[in-house]
């Protein structure tokens, strides 16, 4: 009999566990409450992390991010942009940070080319005159939506049944064991029992929620960032602010947009992200800095929002959660006496691929399926073939 599982979740990583099991021969079902990838994944601006940013603070991250990116580039090219990117010092302090930050990105397997301020500007030219220092790493860009579509399009040709506007109001709890979900359509009301053999909690910052469903906790700490969008593809680059992480340190290409990000701060509910003036405010100064160009757009932005990172660890762990890691952690929870259920939360929709097959090798030993992944090697379907079914 072809083993099941309900996967509750169709943001990056719940779209990237089915594409995993349904290569295994497991028989998926992803659950989403609204519709694709309109929680955190929908939200993210896009950034195809090289690692860089997290060299110096957060090793493991960064070398996870440098390999999935390389994997991603060759399972998905279509998807992305490989434009690169520059970390740019613009004070003393980002001058200070450009040796430990070589030095942390080679220790990483990242690559690097530091180029003069002239050089820069050529690439860049709508770069600030206050760049002192330049370093060049491969960041790309992506589209958040068809990241997700063209995993979902791939796992539903292997025979995945995809349903958003799908809301699990229940597990279903049998003894110690997770046996399925309560799940309510929210487009008639109606509600069913769907049973499988496991389920798999992808839902980013809501997981402790769905955890709590089957009287288990997870330790995901909810953190908010602001982006702003504005008209005009100013940079065809990724510009990374040279300094350790920080506010407004990003400015990159989407289209014929720009998106500044962003900012951070602990939030009690995903779902309710009051977006604070201020942090508006302050994405066009801090973004200013690194391409003038984008303060001129400050009172008329092309589009605010926020998302809610899905970090690991409790609230009140640090302050703002720039301390916290990037990295993801998979939870059996056979370990805390329910069997049935596994929960997948933390990382980056740039290590979602990983964080996939980390999931399903959990999943799949729970499962009695010793198919390897091979998630790494076989190439993604269009996002377009997600619509022609």
């Amino acid at each position: 009999m072809i083993p099941s599982a309900l996967v509750v979740g169709s943001g990056s990583t719940g779209a990237a566990v089915a594409h995993d099991l349904t290569l295994r021969g497991v028989a998926v079902t992803v659950l989403e409450r609204g519709e694709i990838a309109s929680g955190t994944t929908g939200r993210n601006h896009g950034l195809l992390h090289s690692g860089a940013r997290y060299a110096v603070k957060d090793q493991e991250s960064a070398v996870e991010c440098i390999v999935e990116r390389d994997i991603l580039a060759r399972i998905m090219p279509e998807l992305l942009e490989l434009n690169g990117g520059l970390f740019i010092a613009v004070d003393e302090a980002g001058l200070a940070y450009r040796e430990p930050f070589l030095e942390a990105c080679a220790r990483s397997g990242i690559p690097t080319r530091e180029l003069t301020t002239i050089e820069a500007r050529v690439l860049e030219p709508a770069l600030g005159s206050n760049v002192l220092a330049a370093v060049e790493v491969p960041d790309g860009v992506f589209d958040p939506l068809h990241f997700c579509l063209a995993f979902l399009a791939t796992a539903r040709a292997n025979g995945a049944s995809i349903r958003p506007y799908s809301e699990v109001e229940e597990l279903v709890v049998r003894g110690s064991s997770v046996e399925g979900a309560v799940v309510r359509d929210r487009r008639t009301g109606h509600r069913r029992t769907m049973e499988a053999d496991i389920v798999i909690n992808a839902t980013g910052p809501w997981a402790d929620r769905v955890a709590a469903m089957a009287g288990v906790d997870v330790p995901v700490a909810p953190t908010a960032g602001v982006m702003v969008a504005v008209a005009g593809r100013y940079v065809d680059r990724v510009i990374n602010r040279l300094d350790k992480p920080s506010d407004g340190d990003i400015v990159l290409p989407q289209r014929r947009t720009v998106v500044i990000g962003t900012s951070s701060w602990p939030v009690e509910d995903p779902d309710l992200i009051a977006i604070p003036p201020e942090h508006v405010a302050l994405m066009f100064d801090r973004g200013g800095e690194l391409v003038p160009g984008v303060r001129r757009a400050a009172n008329r932005p092309r589009g605010v929002f926020a998302a809610a990172r899905p970090l690991i660890g409790r609230a009140g762990d640090a302050s703002g959660g720039r301390e916290l890691s990037r990295t993801f952690e998979c939870f059996d929870h056979a370990a805390d006496g329910i069997d049935g259920f596994v929960t997948i939360s933390g990382g980056k929709t740039t290590t979602a691929r990983a964080m996939a097959e980390r999931t399903a090798d959990v999943a799949c030993r729970k499962l009695g399926v010793t198919t390897a992944c091979r998630t790494a090697e076989v190439p993604l379907r269009s996002y377009r073939e997600f619509y022609d079914a």
